[in-house]
């Protein structure tokens, strides 16, 4: 058995520093990095982009909304035309970088407020999967399982990643508990470590609000910006090479 862990990356911008890319980096296997427009200025892209090689860390996209002042975790009225427009142009934007480095992109993740809304509107969800396929149509695209998400980028014929989030709670319906509710946040790296194993190996995780969500996961996601993620990605990691499965991207 194996899966991919995975860590939201690259969110640095200009002078400010945020996240723990330098901690973490060494263990994980694939990372999301931010182009542009909820972090990652130019400069700290491509230091993100460098350090991911020197690690061995599969690059992906992490296209948001551009919301730098809410760091992408606000929702924005986009039309799809714009929605398209914005994660295509991310899309290139950090694909240059990888290119100057000898890399190729790995897959696409969207972040924050985009990811959450294209998990149940169903034409932000196509937007995504249609730029995803304009650009290439070979390149996975990271969805959560069981939602509309899910089933417009099978629609758009890409491959896609199941992920899973052991240091995210979860509601009944299988979507992630909303961040201003008490106990959305697993901050204990043991208690994230034993949800990581239930999600690979039984497939299901306790919900906030009650009951056991079934959860479908080839990657699992470490957030970048958790105050204490190097501690949770290594103690998620050693769980899971203890118990038998093999970490690696996907």
């Amino acid at each position: 058995m194996t899966v991919d862990l995975n860590a939201d990356a690259g969110e640095s911008y200009g002078a400010f520093a945020y996240g723990h890319d330098r901690e973490i980096f060494p263990l994980v296997t694939s990372a999301n990095l931010a182009c542009g427009f909820h972090g990652g200025s130019p400069g700290r892209i491509l230091e993100a982009v460098r350090l991911a090689k020197a690690h061995g860390v599969a690059v992906g996209a992490h296209p948001g909304f551009p919301d730098l002042v809410g760091f992408g975790r606000r929702e924005m009225a986009l039309s799809p035309e714009e929605v398209y427009a914005d994660v295509l142009y991310q899309i290139g934007a950090l694909s240059a970088f990888l290119r100057a480095e000898g890399l190729s992109l790995h897959h696409v993740k969207p972040h924050g407020a985009l990811y959450l809304k294209a998990c149940r509107d169903r034409e932000t969800a196509r937007a995504i999967a249609l730029a995803v396929k304009a650009f290439d149509p070979g390149l996975p695209l990271v969805v959560l399982p069981g939602t509309v998400y899910e089933e417009e980028a099978r629609k758009a014929g890409l491959r896609v990643l199941l992920e899973a989030f052991p240091e995210r709670a979860y509601l009944r319906n299988g979507q992630l508990a909303p961040r201003s509710m008490p106990g959305s946040w697993i901050t204990d790296p043991e208690e994230a470590a034993r949800r990581a194993l239930r999600m690979v190996l039984e497939g299901k995780v306790e919900a906030l609000d009650g009951g056991e969500v079934e959860v479908r996961a080839e990657t699992l996601c470490i957030h970048g910006d958790n105050p204490n993620a190097p501690e949770v990605a290594r103690a998620v990691r050693k769980a899971l090479e203890e118990a038998g499965v093999e970490v690696r991207a996907f």
